[in-house]
């Protein structure tokens, strides 16, 4: 059996989300109540594979929400990822997905220090962050999407936004060695990690974001923010290719304008309706064939029998890995969100 450990994207969200799955008691209460509430199961999925196999997960609602890591409830905030682990593994869940913020935190504040949560000795083996097959789903957006919209990778420039993370640094790694891409500019806080990716590809201009944006074709936005930003479409190129793959969306309004497309980062869809209502709950334009790419790897590992943490540690994610995730991504009827 699979899990998904995953988390709403604001107080508000969860409140109606509380509402809407028969927990009025959560439903009026505001951050404080939040940063208390224990984790539940919350559905049970099927999920059959165009090879006919069917496979069993359930999804573990953390509590954990974006309001406590901008308001500094890091306690809190910690708490709320390793209680949520402890409850799948009590529940027998053989390889659980840390979704959005949970493998962010996880890794941030070393919580693998922490093995012990009351009577639960954690097996580290039995979660991964999923972010191996999210960067390869990325990747593969960006090579189907950027011929739609007239851009050629050979002459285009493309620059990641939260390119020092685990899922920023694996982007590079690929576009680096899978593709042809002109110039690659890379972007994040941490000066440091920014110089030691750089030494690592051999290549890309290190930038502030002010800078890089109206030099690049395609901008990749995977930085861990519990707030998203706004931008000024009229700065960008055109044609302009934006993918925000980060949860939730760092991008903080709906940009409309002539040459800029912004595409769903990191979410695929399944060739078979798939038995669940969570992604209803989190808004996915047509929730029983589309989710995210992390919560599609614990299905992958599932489908597989790979009972081990395939994503784990911060920079750890080879093209390799991601060329082995994505053939039994294919094999097993997924394909990255194109629309």
């Amino acid at each position: 059996m699979f899990g998904l450990i995953g988390h709403l994207t604001s107080l508000q969200h969860a409140q109606s989300v509380a509402r809407e799955l028969g927990y009025p008691e959560y439903a009026d209460q505001g951050l404080d109540f939040w940063c208390s509430a224990p984790p539940q199961i919350v559905d049970t999925i099927k999920v059959t594979s165009v090879t006919g196999q069917t496979i069993e997960g359930r999804y573990v609602e953390s509590c954990f929400l974006p309001e406590m890591l901008a308001t500094r409830r890091i306690k809190a905030s910690t708490r709320k990822i390793i209680n949520a682990m402890a409850h799948a593994q009590k529940h027998g869940i053989n390889i659980t997905a840390l979704g959005g913020f949970s493998s962010i935190i996880f890794e941030n504040f070393n919580l693998q220090q922490i093995r012990q949560v009351r009577n639960v000795m954690l097996e580290f083996e039995r979660f991964t962050t999923g972010n191996t097959h999210t960067a390869y789903v990325i990747c593969r957006q960006l090579e189907q999407a950027a011929p739609l919209l007239g851009i050629e990778l050979s002459k285009a420039t493309v620059a990641v936004c939260g390119a020092t993370g685990d899922i920023g640094s694996a982007i590079c790694r690929w576009l680096d060695t899978r593709t042809d891409v002109a110039e690659l500019l890379l972007i994040a806080r941490n000066q440091e990690r920014l110089q030691n990716l750089q030494d690592e590809l051999g290549r890309g201009k290190i930038l502030a974001l002010e800078e890089a944006l109206p030099q690049a074709d395609i901008v990749i936005w995977v930085a861990s923010m519990p707030r998203g930003i706004e931008i000024d479409p009229t700065t960008l190129k055109q044609p302009c290719l934006l993918i925000d793959g980060g949860y939730p969306k760092n991008l903080g309004m709906k940009i409309q304008h002539p040459g800029v497309v912004v595409l769903n980062g990191g979410i695929v869809e399944h060739s078979l309706d798939i038995e669940w209502r969570i992604m209803q709950i989190v808004n996915m334009e047509v929730p029983a064939r589309q989710l995210f790419a992390c919560f599609a790897e614990s299905m992958l590992l599932e489908f597989e029998k790979w009972y081990t943490n395939f994503s784990w540690g911060r920079n750890q994610i080879t093209v390799e890995k991601m060329d082995q995730i994505g053939q039994v991504s294919v094999k097993h009827g997924f394909r990255p969100l194109l629309v």
